[in-house]
């Protein structure tokens, strides 16, 4: 059954830091984001887990680019059917929120993989319209919808999701705010999985490969036991906490050889190699 979601009285853009966040995103048309997605129409906006083939890396010069990208797209839709796999049993009358949905693609592989409605929400319109486009194209915009609002904030209905998770966005949010949202959404025994870079506490402070990745994104990567605390104080137990720190790193050894490369390439592999950086899934129970 569909359910029509409430709406927040509450602008969606509340800080000079938000609204600098929205811009980025609605100006941001990376390559490495869309010709990615180029490739089967999922558009992802987080990395890849797994090794990759090094055939890619042979064969002819010409098209060793394009074998590259399909590549590095694999890994990607890979990394977020290890995120659908730890949301738990899902079934089709269930309802899932995808908070920071990005351009769409983990919503669209949940819906393809549960059946249920998915509802997305962003801070940036010109994602939100993107991925609102995909779904039409798909004839899946009966059950999946994105929605221009903040996820500190949604408006959704208390109890509303059996399943909810962030790939790669809670680095532009209060964790506290954030999972006290998540909280008030879920239904009890509902499932949160979040995954995200985290810088490591044990070695200090964010090192200079950490406040690099900061600064190219726009965001404010947080210590790695701030996510434990903030599920603690907010009723999420944990139930599986898994380290894709080694799982992650062939991703950006083959990004570093394709053309779609950015620079941010080498502040990430320094940081995994060092340990300063660590890339963590966390599935979390509402108690």
């Amino acid at each position: 059954m569909t359910t029509t979601p409430t709406s927040s009285t509450a602008p969606v853009l509340r800080t000079a830091y938000q609204k600098s966040v929205a811009e980025y995103w609605n100006n941001e048309k990376d390559p490495v984001n869309l010709s990615l997605g180029d490739v089967d129409g999922l558009y992802h906006h987080h990395y890849g887990i797994g090794d990759y083939d090094p055939s890619v890396l042979e064969g002819p010069q010409e098209t060793r680019d394009a074998r590259i990208i399909e590549e590095l797209h694999r890994l990607e839709s890979a990394q977020a059917d290890v995120l659908l796999d730890h949301l738990g049993p899902i079934a089709p009358e269930h309802r899932l929120l995808d908070a920071g949905c990005g351009r769409g693609g983990s919503s669209i592989m949940a819906n393809a993989r549960f059946g249920c409605q998915v509802d997305g929400v962003s801070i940036s319109q010109q994602q939100v319209d993107f991925a609102n486009g995909q779904a039409r194209e798909r004839g899946v915009d009966d059950k999946v919808r994105y929605h221009f609002r903040n996820m500190l904030d949604t408006g959704f209905p208390t109890g509303a999701f059996q399943g909810i998770w962030n790939n790669e966005s809670t680095m532009y949010v209060d964790l506290f705010d954030l999972f006290s949202e998540h909280a008030r959404q879920l239904a009890f025994g509902g499932r949160y999985v979040v995954i995200t870079g985290c810088y490591n506490d044990v070695t200090g402070g964010r090192s200079k490969a950490v406040s690099r990745i900061d600064e190219h994104y726009t965001c404010n990567i947080h210590p790695r036991s701030a996510y434990f605390k903030a599920m603690a104080a907010n009723g999420l137990v944990p139930m599986n906490v898994v380290d894709l720190t080694a799982a992650t790193i062939p991703y950006w050894e083959l990004r570093a050889q394709s053309s779609l490369a950015t620079g941010v390439e080498d502040p990430f592999l320094t940081a995994y190699r060092e340990g300063s950086f660590h890339y963590l899934l966390i599935a979390a129970d509402r108690v």
